[in-house]
């Protein structure tokens, strides 16, 4: 009996190790400590690279696509237990939907130049790039409409360089876990 290449592609395995690392990446995120601008620290972060090391490109992006539809349904998988459209339309959601450029980033890169180690902490340091762009632009848009102008300046100290450190920590323990748990991952 042969299986065809659609079946051979994604797997019951596939699907159950993307559910897997969604759970992983809300459990990450409430793993969190608030702040004064609404831009908590978590572990979340570290919870999608660790999937797009382990999973690769496809399956870690499809992983964040189902986490991403779970809190949009109004599952409370972000930060602080919150769920639901209103949040990804929020001053935080940005970053949160610069996970997906992450992913794509990722994928990208990972396909082209291999799934060497360098080419994965490229592609990391490159998704969190995208991921502070995406964020910090959505971030002053959503202020600047609610409660009125803010500097650029002022929003990179508020959302990028408190986190430049601990996101980069955050990296290194996801190369970490995927050098060391690769081979147990199909």
């Amino acid at each position: 009996m042969e299986i065809t290449k659609a079946k051979k592609r994604f797997s019951v395995l596939d699907m159950t190790l993307c559910a897997l690392f969604a759970a992983l990446m809300a459990v990450c995120a409430w793993i969190s400590i608030p702040t004064p601008w609404d831009v908590s620290f978590t572990m979340q972060t570290f919870a999608i690279f660790a999937a797009f090391g382990l999973l690769g490109g496809k399956r870690g992006t499809i992983a964040l696509a189902v986490y991403l539809v779970l809190g949009a349904v109004g599952l409370p998988v972000f930060s602080n237990f919150r769920g639901g459209v209103g949040v990804l339309l929020g001053t935080t959601g940005g970053y949160i939907m610069g996970f997906v450029l992450s992913a794509l980033a990722y994928w990208l890169l990972t396909a082209w130049l291999g799934e060497k180690f360098w080419v994965q902490l490229l592609a990391m340091v490159l998704g969190c790039v995208l991921c502070y762009g995406v964020g910090t632009a959505w971030y002053m848009a959503v202020y600047i409409q609610t409660k009125g102008a803010v500097a650029l300046g002022t929003v990179l100290g508020w959302c990028v360089v408190p986190y430049l450190i601990p996101d980069a920590v955050k990296i290194a323990l996801a190369l970490g876990v995927t050098k060391s748990l690769k081979r147990f991952v199909p």
